[in-house]
């Protein structure tokens, strides 16, 4: 068990940790949540000792360990990936040389009902306990499995660290981090520099951890699989769930009821009494029981409100007129940066009104596409046309620190806000967080998370009909976040949006292109169909890995497959992906039915867009044909 007690943190007069007090037990599953700068980081650097509060103590068992994800990297450039993994086994020769140490001097001791003696035998208790937890068989196995899990390609273990980028290397330090197997894991922000598939990895690899996980998170659906429990920071106060996020949410909401009703009562309590205390002290006689009675009112703790809930504000970005139908056809684009090929063969048409994700792993050319997009970098092969009528607006991944640092919070709104959206930047900057004061700051006292909620909220002054995201969730809380995809729904343009988020991206797009070994696959659904068509092709993957093997060492091969008996979960999963495979084939038929009906027209074939609608009328035609034998494929395992 763990015990936090009246931590207290001050800066001036604001308590950022007022009083926080909890416990921890053993396989806990702990989120830990709050605004930016609510206070969770420097919580946690305090439960690590790399920070100390004014007040307040914490206890942690005899011999316990943890291990804090680090956002300050030290790497020796010339290891390889996977020697630099292999670091996290340091303490596993350290344990091994004190296990030896102990067993030499217990040999030698005689004074066997000493308690020195006996603490000797506990201590090589306690470390024998902690190497079977780390599990030191085939470590170079575990390293690659916790590599290969983070997205690491098999290829790359043997490249050195130095060819990585940032994002990489935090990979590597989280990989070093999971061997090390500490009984307390603190995590801030893991899943910030990882693709969706690494984080549904991780997310797995996190539940059946031994030890305990303390996680700040800003991604709901990562809390929702992963936590058993949340932990809320909130007015310097903590709040204690015992639930998975959604839980959180439900009784956040019910304790909000009672909050208020008290609140409302307490006003009117101090309301009467103040006016008791005002006419006592018009009357000589009474003026003493009016001091004692204000004392009194004075030591009233009094009931704090939260802010305002910001998930209750509607914005809407601003939109040009209408763009072509048109907006994008990309023709074999390719990218090259030196002798590394990013990107060849891309094509892409993008209409009037698509709500498209780029997703991947990191290094697959999404940010690429995207800066190809506008005019920010220029292809190595291929081309580009651009609809006509299209104004763009785009948020890079460091959008945040291109704005100037000298200016204002409202110098910068009001540099990009048009003369007819001037009176509705106060309100804008109220959504995203920054209300009285915080307007007047400078943006060189910002936090990230707070440039990034700037950035964002200037750019929803800016009018356009087409707008490209490259991350733009990182660094913001869940509630800013809320308020995003709120006006992004609402937004009737063309929408590109590079992310690894998925509950942001839930319903908000309506095709997927994945990212892979410098191409580009299409999904024609929601980020949820593409993850579920995902796991299908693993699951047929794996099973078609178990029959080759199967059939290269059974004798009776010959004579035909034997029937792969499924459990009811492998049958639920097929099932659910038969109704998303009769969708799509309905989908892709009308879309085929449509073109057939316009080639009924003989104008149709003198048209400017004859070329690229037989295009994609062949494409559509090359899906059903994919689609339909994978129905068949299912079909017959489920007959």
């Amino acid at each position: 068990m763990i015990y936090l007690s009246d931590i207290n943190v001050h800066f001036g007069e604001r308590a950022l940790l007022h009083n926080i007090s909890f416990v921890i037990g053993k396989k806990d599953r702990v989120g830990l949540i709050g605004r930016n700068g609510a206070g969770k980081s420097t919580l946690l650097r305090i439960m690590t000792g790399m920070a100390t509060p004014d007040s307040g103590r914490i206890d942690f068992p005899k011999g316990f360990t943890f291990g804090f994800l680090k956002q300050d990297l030290f790497f020796d450039v010339d290891r390889t990936v996977l020697e630099e993994a292999k670091i996290a086994f340091d303490e596993i020769n350290k344990l091994t040389q004190s296990i030896e140490a102990l067993n030499t001097e217990i040999a030698e001791r005689t004074d066997y009902e000493s308690k020195s003696y006996l603490d000797t035998v506990e201590r090589l208790s306690d470390l024998i306990a902690r190497l079977e937890l780390m599990d030191a068989g085939n470590l170079e196995a575990k390293c690659v499995r916790i590599l290969s899990g983070l997205g690491f390609k098999q290829s790359e273990l043997s490249k050195p660290v130095s060819q990585f980028s940032g994002g990489w290397k935090m990979r590597i330090e989280l990989a070093k981090l999971l061997l090390t197997q500490p009984d307390l894991l603190l995590l801030d922000e893991p899943t910030n520099h990882l693709d969706i598939e690494s984080i549904i990895w991780l997310e797995e690899y996190l539940i059946q951890y031994p030890g305990t996980v303390l996680v700040i998170s800003h991604d709901k659906q990562f809390l929702n699989n992963v936590c058993n429990r949340i932990l809320e920071l909130e007015l310097g106060r903590l709040f204690d769930f015992s639930g998975n996020y959604d839980f959180y949410v439900k009784e956040k909401a019910a304790q909000r009821e009672i909050l208020a009703a008290s609140f409302a009562n307490q006003q009117k309590l101090i309301s009467s009494k103040e006016k008791t205390i005002n006419r006592f002290m018009a009357k000589a006689t009474k003026t003493k029981m009016a001091q004692s009675m204000q004392k009194q009112l004075d030591k009233l703790d009094r009931i704090e409100l939260p802010d305002e809930d910001v998930r209750q504000v509607k914005l809407n970005f601003g939109e040009a007129a209408r763009s072509g139908r048109v907006v994008y056809e990309v023709k074999n684009i390719g990218m090259a940066f030196g002798d590394k090929r990013v990107l060849g063969g891309i094509d892409l048409h993008i209409e009037r009104g698509d709500k498209i994700a780029f997703v991947g792993q990191n290094g697959q050319g999404k940010t690429t596409m995207a800066k190809i997009l506008v005019n920010q970098l220029a292809a190595t092969d291929g081309e580009i046309i651009v609809g006509s009528n299209v104004f763009l607006s785009y948020y890079a991944q460091n959008q945040a620190e291109l704005i100037d640092l000298h200016k204002t919070v409202l110098d910068v709104m009001d540099e990009k806000c048009p003369a007819e959206s001037r009176p509705n930047i106060r309100n804008i900057l109220g959504a995203f967080l920054f209300s009285g004061e915080d307007v007047d700051k400078k943006v060189s006292v910002l936090s990230g998370g707070e440039r990034a909620r700037l950035a964002i909220a200037a750019m929803i002054l800016n009018p356009s009909n087409v707008i490209i995201m490259d991350e733009p969730t990182n660094h913001l809380d869940i509630q800013t976040k809320e308020i995003l995809k709120s006006a992004l729904l609402q937004f009737e343009g063309t929408l590109i949006v590079v992310s690894h988020d998925r509950e942001f991206l839930e319903g908000l797009s309506n095709k997927v292109y994945e990212f892979v070994d410098g191409g580009v696959k299409e999904y024609l659904g929601d980020i949820n169909f593409f993850l579920e068509k995902k796991k299908f092709q693993d699951i047929r993957d794996i099973d078609t890995q178990k029959k080759v093997s199967a059939e290269a060492n059974t004798p009776s091969a010959a004579s035909g497959p034997v029937p792969k008996i499924m459990d009811h979960e492998e049958t639920k999963k097929l099932k659910r992906r038969l109704q998303y495979v009769e969708r799509d084939i309905e989908k892709l038929e009308g879309l085929i039915a449509d073109y057939e009906l316009k080639a009924t027209d003989s104008s149709f074939y003198g048209s400017k867009d004859f070329e690229s609608l037989t295009q994609k009328y062949k494409d559509h035609k090359s899906q059903l044909e994919t689609l339909m034998e994978e129905w068949d494929e299912i079909a017959t395992s489920l007959a």
